[in-house]
């Protein structure tokens, strides 16, 4: 008799989800309605939809940056509506990693500094082995030469990269991406894209990418698209097929 499959654990799942802002005002509006996703480990999923969509209170949300007016939200299992605030923002810290258009980094500080910066409010206080992950991270991503630079004087892309390596720096279990590859051009974001793709892979980091570009989207394993607060489609990308040889 076959073994069941192994089931891959859910780093995040919400179920029914909705948000509504102006509660018990005359202007109160519902943004999500009723919003089901679940991604597991290893995933590398790009979210999608129109300007206005829900897309970004929706990142809000998973990111822990706001509450839901309704539904469950479980990151690695953790139900986020039983968590006080100082609780919450500890389990952001540790399980989840964020990467934005605008990178906001401090541009005085050092590409190191920048990695370190989860690691210390973390921790309370720098140590060498905290500047032994960001200088390990930033010789992943092809920045080691310039660890010690003021990120102010790197290039866009460059500074997306160290974005990157911060966003990595406490080994989160969930990546949020928000339009990382907005302010690049195309191979400075076929740069950002194939790093985000070569730590899901190797560390099996699950992603979130919040994209308007349909070709980064297609390279991504699966898409959800959210249109006027739902989840309108849902779908795994298909492999592209080989071309034949001759």
């Amino acid at each position: 008799m076959a073994e069941p499959p192994v089931q891959v654990p859910a780093v995040l799942a919400l179920a029914g989800v909705r948000k509504a802002f102006n509660l018990g005002q005359p202007n109160e509006v519902e943004v999500l309605h009723g919003i089901d996703l679940t991604l597991r480990r290893g995933e590398f999923c790009a979210l999608v939809g129109p300007s206005g969509s829900g897309k970004s209170t929706l990142l809000n949300l998973i990111g822990l940056l706001d509450r839901p007016t309704a539904g469950r939200l479980l990151i690695e299992g953790e139900d986020t509506a039983e968590l006080d605030d100082a609780t919450l923002t500890r389990l952001r810290g540790r399980s989840i990693g964020f990467v934005f258009q605008h990178h906001h980094l401090i541009g005085a500080f050092s590409a190191a500094e920048n990695v370190m910066m989860p690691l210390l409010l973390d921790r309370g206080w720098p140590d060498a082995a905290m500047r032994g992950v960001a200088e390990a991270l930033l010789g992943r991503v092809g920045l080691a030469p310039w660890r010690d630079n003021p990120v102010g004087r790197l290039s866009g892309g460059q500074q997306q990269r160290v974005a990157i390596a911060r966003a990595l720096a406490m080994d989160p279990a969930l990546v949020l991406a928000d339009e990382p590859t907005g302010n690049l051009d195309t191979a400075s974001a076929d740069a950002a894209f194939d790093l985000m793709r070569e730590f899901n892979r190797m560390r099996g980091t699950t992603f979130l990418i919040v994209t308007h570009d349909p070709r980064l989207a297609r390279r991504c394993d699966r898409i959800v698209e959210v249109v006027d607060g739902r989840i309108v489609a849902d779908a795994a990308v298909p492999a592209p097929v080989p071309q034949a040889a001759g």
